[in-house]
């Protein structure tokens, strides 16, 4: 019986990670940065305020 709490503990231990690391990933894809974005490309240099 101590063996399949420990199984659910760690099972629930790594749902958990599971959801952080998710999380803290969908937060820096959805981060904007500040400041000035300047390219260089086909067009010549563009230069955006974000």
């Amino acid at each position: 019986m101590l063996a399949s709490r420990q199984v659910l503990v760690a099972v629930v231990a790594a749902l958990v990670i599971g959801l952080a690391a998710t999380g803290y990933a969908l937060y820096q894809e959805k981060k904007q940065p500040e400041g000035v974005e300047i390219s260089v490309g086909k067009n010549g240099l563009s230069i955006k305020e974000k």
